[in-house]
């Protein structure tokens, strides 16, 4: 069995939820891959997971069969198809009869029978044999009716069973660890009370939302990942700088990366942390603040200031600024601005940060060296700022801390173990992605405007 998670940071609502599971999620990415939601709270979450993986969303409609003089008590749950998971032993415990039982069941396959009539319609359940399904629900708090699910996909022929959720205790991976082959959560906090407390928005989900998000992932999947990844050419200070733009449906904010040290929009390290936060829904610009001929003077890739100055362009190109201009790129205008800086980059990112105020809602330095920046630049600086450094690279974390005391806003420093300057080790890069991605949606707001969807 394998399991991933991280610590806790607040969903905003389910959907946000959904995109940072579906983040964790890409290597499931199959043709042979299902998505089913426990409804109706899950269906939200799962419906941005199926529209990640581009895999086709079901639901597992569920009735758990209580015991008759205590129906909180759990002896059992039933799903579609006939299938019946029992617990023999609070079946025993409890002196329950077959005749209790099966009048217990009578009347709950009939309620499953109107709810799974009401969701689905006439559509018959998607075939699960032999392929890998995804499990998802908002959360687990006792885990008994995720641990029915996961055991009804498996009578239903899954040959893979994956429990994916945004939140958890964290002693779930004990709960459920025999009933899934993979365990897959965003947060698992401590103390945990209530799968509500860590979401700003756990308002009830209708059988409305839920009939719409299934027609929707019947009728139109594409839809659901569709968006826009091209490239571009920014005319800056007399010079066209290249660009890859990419920008997922519904994109909740833009981010636009500063690369050092000469590298450009094709850094396989920051195309693949963009690939991360396009799979949270938010929109990235990776492009090349050098030319190529400017790339061959090295003192080029040292001078933050017109390195800052060209970012600071771009970002206005991209219509994220009250000054941007009519010609402002039209896919990401009114969206929140967030900045990521690599190496020298991120002294770059710190002198827009500056200069465009409370324009720049984040800001994600990962190796950086912020200490290239101007002290007065770095004091002037609003944006909330995440430093991310390897710890096998003490010199730049040495830098680091010491940037840290100049700048004047909220400020995290997180130290990688067992990385280096590049986080070319196993698993570290990935962890710099999920640090960004939390870091990022955290502080950019939901947009408003023509660039939001």
């Amino acid at each position: 069995m394998h399991v991933t998670g991280t610590h806790f940071t607040r969903f905003a609502d389910r959907t946000e939820a959904g995109r940072r599971l579906a983040a964790r999620l890409g290597h499931l990415a199959d043709p042979d891959t299902v998505v089913v939601a426990l409804p109706r709270g899950g269906v939200p979450v799962a419906a941005e997971v199926a529209a990640a993986l581009g895999a086709p969303l079901d639901i597992c409609v569920i009735r758990k069969l209580g015991v008759p003089y205590q129906p909180e008590l759990g002896m059992g749950a039933i799903g579609e198809d006939g299938v019946r998971v029992l617990n023999d032993q609070v079946i025993r415990f409890s002196s329950v009869t077959d005749g209790q039982l099966a009048e217990v069941e009578r009347l709950e396959r009939a309620e499953l029978a109107r709810r799974a009539r009401r969701y689905r319609g006439r559509r018959p359940p998607t075939d699960l044999r032999g392929r890998t399904v995804v499990v998802v629900d908002d959360g687990i708090a006792t885990g008994s009716t995720a641990r029915a699910a996961c055991q009804i996909v498996r009578e239903r022929g899954a040959d893979r069973v994956v429990l994916a959720v945004p939140v958890a205790p964290t002693d779930w991976v004990e709960r459920l660890g025999d009933v899934a082959d993979e365990l897959v959560c965003v947060d698992t906090p401590s103390p945990f009370y209530a799968i509500g407390e860590f979401y700003a928005d756990f308002s009830q989900t209708e059988d409305e939302e839920v009939l719409r998000l299934l027609a929707e992932a019947r009728d139109d999947p594409p839809a659901a990942s569709a968006g826009v990844d091209r490239e571009l050419l920014l005319p800056i200070a007399g010079v066209r700088l290249a660009g890859r733009l990419t920008v997922p449906a519904g994109a909740r904010g833009v981010v636009v990366f500063a690369h050092g040290s000469g590298s450009g929009r094709h850094s396989p390290r920051n195309r693949r942390v963009a690939e991360y936060l396009n799979r949270t829904g938010l929109a990235t610009l990776l492009f090349d603040l050098l030319t190529e001929a400017e790339e061959a003077d090295r003192r080029n890739v040292f001078d933050v200031a017109m390195l800052g100055g060209r970012l600071t362009a771009a970002a206005r190109r991209l219509g994220t600024t009250e000054d941007a201009p009519d010609t402002a790129v039209p896919e990401t205008r009114g969206l929140p601005l967030g900045l990521f800086g690599a190496s020298t980059g991120a002294a770059a990112a710190l002198h827009t940060a500056a200069e465009l105020g409370s324009a720049v809602r984040a800001v994600v330095s990962r190796g950086g060296r912020p200490d290239l920046a101007a002290p007065d630049t770095v004091a002037q600086v609003r944006a909330p700022t995440l430093l991310v450094v390897g710890s096998l690279d003490p010199t730049v974390l040495d830098l680091n801390r010491r940037a840290r005391s100049r700048l004047r806003c909220e400020t995290a420093l997180t130290v990688v173990p067992h990385a280096s300057h590049l986080f070319e080790e196993p698993g570290t890069l990935d962890r710099v992605s999920e640090l960004a991605s939390d870091w990022f949606l955290r502080h950019l707001p939901r947009p408003v405007g023509p660039g939001s969807a």
